[in-house]
This record gives C-alpha cells, sequence and structure tokens, in this order.
C-alpha cells in the first residue's frame, strides 16, 4: 500500500504505533482506520497520535466495537466448526489496556487520552465481497482470525474451508447465487466511529 501510495504522489512513510517519527504537532488532522484494535498499548498509541497533532487538530479512529455483525464472525465460525485452535503464541490484550468497546468507552478513552469534544457512534452496513475473497485475506494471514487459520495443519484447514462454504450461504444476497459457489457476498459488519480535537 505505501508503494502504491508513493506512485501515485503521496508521501507514505511505515511507522509503528507507540513511536512515530514525526515531529510534535506535524500534522492538521490525523486519522487511524481500524488501529487501536490491533496496538497492545491503546491509551499509549492515542498519546502518540495526539502529539503529532497540533493543538486545535483533528483526530478521527474507528475500531471494531462490542457488538458485531453476523457477516464479521463469518470466519471465526467456520474455524471453530472446522476445529482449528488459536496457537498459544498469539498475544493477547493485557486486560489493564482494554476499554469498553462502546460508543461511550470509545469517547472516554478519547478524553482520557486528552483530546477534547470526543464522540463516537456505530456504524452499521453489509461489507460487499466474494466467497474467495474473503477467504483469501485469512488464507493470506490478514489479522488474527488469518493468524489462527495459518498456524493450522492441512487437514484442519481445509475442515475450516468446508465451513466456511457452509456457512456463506446464508450472506449470499438473493438472486445472487450461482453455481461455482464463487459468488457474491453481502456481510453485516458492526464498527466505531470517533472523533475528538487536541
Amino acid at each position: 500500500m505505501v508503494a502504491e501510495a508513493r506512485r501515485r504522489g503521496v508521501a507514505a512513510e511505515v511507522a509503528v504505533l507507540p513511536a512515530l517519527p514525526f515531529g510534535d504537532g506535524e500534522f492538521d488532522a490525523v486519522l487511524g482506520n481500524f488501529v487501536l484494535n490491533h496496538v497492545g498499548r491503546p491509551r499509549a498509541a492515542l498519546a502518540e497520535l495526539r502529539r503529532v497533532l497540533r493543538p486545535g487538530g483533528r483526530l478521527a479512529v474507528t475500531l471494531w466495537g462490542a457488538r458485531r455483525g453476523a457477516g464479521q464472525d463469518l470466519l471465526g465460525r467456520a474455524l471453530a466448526a472446522g476445529g482449528a485452535v488459536p496457537p498459544s503464541y498469539l498475544p493477547r490484550l493485557d486486560p489493564a489496556e482494554d476499554f469498553a468497546r462502546t460508543p461511550d468507552g470509545l469517547a472516554g478513552l478519547l478524553a482520557e487520552a486528552g483530546f477534547t469534544g470526543a464522540g463516537a457512534v456505530e456504524l452499521a452496513w453489509d461489507h460487499r465481497t466474494t466467497v474467495e475473497e474473503w477467504w483469501g485475506g485469512a488464507a493470506g494471514g490478514v489479522a488474527t482470525v488469518g493468524l489462527v487459520l495459518t498456524a493450522q495443519e492441512a487437514g484442519t484447514v481445509a475442515a475450516v474451508r468446508r465451513e466456511y462454504e457452509r456457512l456463506c450461504a446464508a450472506f449470499v444476497p438473493q438472486g445472487a447465487e450461482n453455481a461455482d459457489g464463487e459468488g457474491p457476498l453481502a456481510l453485516p459488519h458492526v464498527a466505531l466511529l470517533a472523533h475528538a480535537v487536541r
């Protein structure tokens, strides 16, 4: 993605929270799209995002909340039904670092980090994809579900795939079925969107 952004003339950098290689107050706006779900120290990450934001600058973040859409759980349900066991080496968020994954909980976390005017809402939508495309992310090791899938033996992966294909049937839009089973899916998703000012 960085290479593609640079090809299009965007000054893109690779950096890891909570230590960004940018100066204090360097940005007018900061966007964290599903970042807080993937850091072990969300409060430290927010403090760093606040640091690089100029006074009066705006922050917007999205994350997966406590309420989930049925489509979000499709791959997790397939893993469970296929007998997959999460590997013990996967990192777990320290309970002391966790927060309520609700609009109020996220707004409170932003306020705790020193932001003002924090607010958050829950968004729901159908993610449009295909059977193969949705499987491809997990099969490629993307996100926790992908790390769990790629840690399994071949027989378990095959069993998970069979369960996945079976479960996909509930998400095929009416009239969109096709013979190869690789057709479209409409996966209900729910996420949180929050905003605040430094």
